[in-house]
């Protein structure tokens, strides 16, 4: 297994979340007043400090702690004393030191760099997704909880395995890149290629899909779903035979795509009166016992207790050392490989190992406390 090094702000920091899943060995390098995720709101158990923040505990698992100084030199120097044992180095493009000193530490050194010049409110704008969130004829709208940022972590993850598969190949190290704003503006993809191919600028259509004419986020007796009737000969006749609204069978011509489309409101509304009718459980049930692809709309406690995640081991029953016996989410890698991912590490936890391991002795270790190396 290799060890990573992490250095990393939200757009990284799943990506080497996704590494500890794998059972590889990622450290965090944190200065003494711990990084930005251990202040990322919300909090758990409603106690606003570094290691109570949901963040910290979902993208920090699996991961060791050390709080090093990178300002100083003696911080500098145990850094690259760290680097020239460790296989990878997770960071944001502005590091501390040159990438000469850091492949003059490890010549076999991978370096993953994560360009993210911009806020991240500005770098969605930027990229044209938030164009395309949000209701129409209002204000663009952005994903919550951080969620773009969170999937760049993804293009990250596969940047520095694709560097690791190079290295190792070559015998040498490198360096790959990835920029925030290009790996947001492929989620815009679909649009661009719909625009490139027919003309049509996708618009905002809120809980309404916008490619697909009958699709979308639905009300129902408690809650929403999710439907998206693809347009295939023959379907929406069977997608009537379940629905069996008067007025949408009264009217032919709706089999027809382009009709779909052009009257997909006024079809919409009717199938918000149909939905009402029944839970979320029951339509989605239904929806795929007659192929129709459907999706309940989940809340964080419909997840938690949701037996699909629970039985393939996404969810995890573990005794965190602050919030007792609770499910966890493992993740999907780890659940696949068996990896145990330990909680999130209390600021500088491993100081002591690692300083350790690096051949540093108690005095030393004292003799840098003092100093506010760590």
């Amino acid at each position: 297994m290799a060890r990573i090094i992490d250095l990393t702000d939200l757009a990284g920091a799943y990506a080497t979340r996704l590494f500890a899943e794998e059972g590889h060995e990622v450290i965090r390098i944190e200065d003494a007043a711990g990084d930005k995720l251990r202040s990322l709101p919300p909090f758990l158990g409603e106690i606003q400090d570094l290691e109570h923040g949901a963040y910290h505990q979902f993208l920090n698992a699996g991961k060791k702690s050390l709080t090093l100084n990178l300002g100083s030199p003696a911080g500098q120097k145990i850094f690259l004393e760290l680097l020239s044992q460790s296989d990878a180095l997770v960071a944001d493009d502005l590091l501390p030191l040159e990438d000469r000193l850091l492949f003059e530490a490890n010549p076999k050194l991978v370096v993953a760099k994560i360009q993210d010049q911009e806020p991240e409110l500005c770098a969605v704008a930027r990229s044209g997704l938030m164009s395309l969130t949000g209701h129409p004829g209002q204000a663009p709208a952005i994903l919550g909880a951080h969620v773009p940022y969170l999937a760049v972590g993804v293009y990250v993850a596969v940047a520095t395995a694709a560097a690791f598969l190079t290295s190792r190949k070559t015998g040498k190290g490198s360096i790959a890149t990835v920029s925030v704003r290009e790996a947001l503006e492929s989620f815009v993809e679909q649009a661009m290629v719909e625009y490139s191919f027919s003309g049509k600028v996708t618009e905002r259509r809120g809980s309404k899909g916008a490619i697909t004419a009958i699709s979308g986020a639905l009300p129902c007796k408690n809650g929403h779903w999710v439907i998206s009737q693809i347009h295939r000969p023959g379907r929406w006749t069977k997608f009537m035979d379940w629905v069996q609204d008067a007025e949408l069978i009264s009217d032919p011509s709706l089999a027809e795509e382009e009709n779909q489309h052009k009257r997909r409101d006024f079809i919409m509304d009717r199938l918000d009166k149909w939905a009402a009718r029944f839970t979320k459980t029951e339509l989605v049930e239904e929806a795929q016992r007659r192929r129709f692809p459907a999706s309940p709309v989940s809340t964080p406690l419909d997840l938690i207790d949701d037996p699909q995640l629970i039985a393939r081991g996404f969810l995890k029953e573990i005794d965190h050392p602050e919030f007792g016996r609770i499910r966890f989410p493992e993740g999907a890698i780890a659940s696949l490989l068996g990896t145990e991912l330990t909680p999130a590490p209390r600021l500088g936890e491993h100081n002591t190992a690692i300083l350790t391991q690096l051949g540093y002795s108690a005095y030393d270790r004292e003799t840098l406390i003092a100093a506010g190396v760590v």
